[in-house]
């Protein structure tokens, strides 16, 4: 019989949420900056902030560890001056997703920063307005389509990552035991039904959130085409 206990779903949920919305603004913010900015080693830092799309999660989650475990440099300014302590915690759950989802949110970020017609901006300023008002009322509502894209594809992502939370968070049942988490401990028990009911639950949750991506995209295609 499936165990019920559904806090796995809720854990997930939670790490997702929190990642996601400090991912957006990290994303956004870091795009923008480097849309509008060209400097020496521009590319190094750029592959920098895309490296973890490309490395193995448990090899990002060592790098996690090393950094905030007990004896590394931001564990310990961490609990020393606030008693705060990343591994085992939910809190390192939420970060590990934060680095994982990061380069989706960055690379989408990118994208509409740089499909944003530059003359309207300039006419803008032109106008008088501030950077700051010409961000939120003409390039963020312009770049809204692929900043959505990669807020969406951040919250899947995290609601996925594996990996590295397990290397920096663990598994506690009913405080780190997210459901990749607890689909993996799962299949090692031989809880193989347990196991297929968490896989079902993430699928869905995965397939829910790009059909509905993908409808989205295609409604805001045709409303474009529309409108031409």
């Amino acid at each position: 019989m499936i165990e019920t206990n559904l806090t796995p779903l809720m854990l997930s949920l939670k790490v997702a949420a929190l990642s996601t919305s400090f991912v957006f603004i990290l994303g956004m913010v870091s795009a923008r900056w480097m849309t509008q900015k060209d400097f020496w080693g521009k590319n190094v830092l750029e592959s920098f902030f895309l490296l973890p799309l490309v490395l193995p999660p448990t090899v990002v989650g060592f790098g996690l560890l090393l950094l905030f475990g007990k004896n590394g440099f931001l564990g310990q300014l961490l609990y020393d001056w606030f008693n705060i302590t990343v591994v085992f915690t939910l809190t390192g759950a939420v970060i590990a997703s934060i680095v994982v989802s990061f380069p989706l949110m960055y690379q989408s970020a990118v994208a509409a920063f740089t499909g944003v017609d530059r003359r309207l901006e300039n006419a803008a300023r032109t106008m008088g307005a501030s950077e700051w008002r010409l961000f939120w009322t003409v390039t963020f509502p312009l770049a809204w389509p692929g900043l959505l894209t990669g807020f969406v594809l951040s919250f899947a992502r995290g609601l996925g990552e594996f990996g590295a939370t397990l290397m920096l968070a663990g598994y506690i049942p009913g405080k780190t035991d997210t459901i990749p988490v607890a689909i993996y401990f799962a299949v090692e028990a031989g809880q193989m039904d347990k196991a297929l009911f968490w896989v079902i639950i993430i699928v869905s949750l995965g397939m829910g959130t790009t059909l509905w991506l993908n409808w989205w995209s295609r409604r805001n295609v045709r409303r474009y085409a529309n409108q031409k």
